[in-house]
């Protein structure tokens, strides 16, 4: 299934019927009186969460999205028909932006969530809702109301309980495929993760959702690389894994150059609880371990765990730390395995 988390939808509502001008014309009624009816209501376009979705591309191939009006009153006081609605279906995480991309106009985390994006217009009143005593005749109906006609954007923000992040090929694929069973693009050269994986991580009888996300450089704030739209995907997350290659010449500086795109990008990523480790320490021998670790430790101002994704060494102590960082609610417990009955 191809990823798309970003989509531009035109939707308007249906517009009301038009009332009608219509009077009583029978062989033995001399005064019929009015007898139009009201128009219908147009149709509502309404946006839904549904479960067994976590990509917007259905909305790469059909971008308009128009109720039908409501149809026009008709003699005999036979009021018009009511356009259909049109519900959009969205995967958990949607959040619903205005034009500017700015306003939010809804942010749906739960599995049922049904928000109205444009109103149907109110069907016209006929000349029968004009009779009174006076006026017993009456040769007026209202025309229908228009429909709402408005630009949205859909954005998906994946929900995960931890995010991962680092430069490219700092082995955080590597470290999803380890401690899951998800299977994301492994190669050796940067930027093979093009979109945000998920993984359902498991530590001591407890399960939580890990989001691994593209590789960030210096500059993807300013669009560089494959720029900083997925960090969005991380922005639910209770904490935040940073993983540093331990086999880089620039330890220190790779950490800040994180640190660094996180605050530009703004928000409460920056201030997120962090878990540093440094990786791939497979490759290290024990005196460049120790070297590596005090670098990083001095950058960090605090201790950094040790780990390798490769041999899965030290991986069971970086997942108890991100776990104890998670708030309790969004733990699930690990279903006990039943035992197999004995058969013959």
């Amino acid at each position: 299934m191809k990823f798309l988390d970003l989509a531009k939808v035109y939707i308007r509502s249906g517009g009301g019927g038009n009332g009608c001008i219509s009077f009583r014309r029978e062989k033995n009624a001399e005064y019929g009186g009015p007898n139009g009816g009201d128009g219908g209501r147009g149709g509502t376009v309404w946006v839904e969460v549904v479960d067994g979705l976590n990509t917007l591309i259905d909305f790469r191939y059909q971008q308009h999205f128009f109720a039908k009006s409501g149809q026009s009153g008709m003699g005999q006081q036979r009021t018009g028909k009511d356009g259909d609605d049109i519900v959009l279906r969205v995967p958990v995480g949607t959040e619903i932006l205005d034009e500017d991309q700015e306003t939010v106009i809804a942010d749906l985390t739960e599995v049922g969530q049904r928000i109205q994006l444009a109103k149907g217009g109110n069907g016209g009143f006929g000349n029968l809702h004009f009779k009174s005593a006076t006026n017993q005749a009456p040769r007026r109906a209202n025309p229908g109301q228009e429909g709402v006609e408005r630009t949205i954007w859909l954005k998906l923000k994946l929900i995960a309980d931890s995010g991962l992040l680092g430069l490219p090929n700092a082995g955080k694929s590597t470290f999803l495929a380890a401690s899951s069973n998800a299977r994301p693009k492994i190669a050796d050269y940067p930027f093979t993760t093009l979109h945000p994986n998920l993984g359902v991580v498991g530590i001591d009888n407890a399960e939580f959702v890990i989001a691994d996300i593209p590789g960030l450089i210096a500059g993807a704030h300013e669009g560089r690389g494959i720029g900083d739209r997925f960090l969005g995907h991380v922005e639910r997350c209770s904490v935040l894994l940073h993983l540093i290659d331990g086999t880089s010449d620039t330890i220190a500086e790779d950490y800040r150059t994180i640190i660094g795109e996180l605050e530009a990008y703004g928000g409460e990523l920056s201030t997120k609880a962090r878990v540093t480790a440094l990786n791939k320490i497979d490759a290290l021998d024990d005196d460049e371990r120790a070297e590596a670790q005090a670098e990083l430790e001095a950058a960090v101002g605090g201790p950094v765990l040790m780990m390798s994704g490769v041999s899965r060494e030290g991986l069971s102590e970086v997942l108890r730390a991100v776990r104890a960082e998670i708030e309790d609610d969004r733990i699930r417990s690990k279903p006990a395995e039943e035992a197999e009955t004995w058969r013959p």
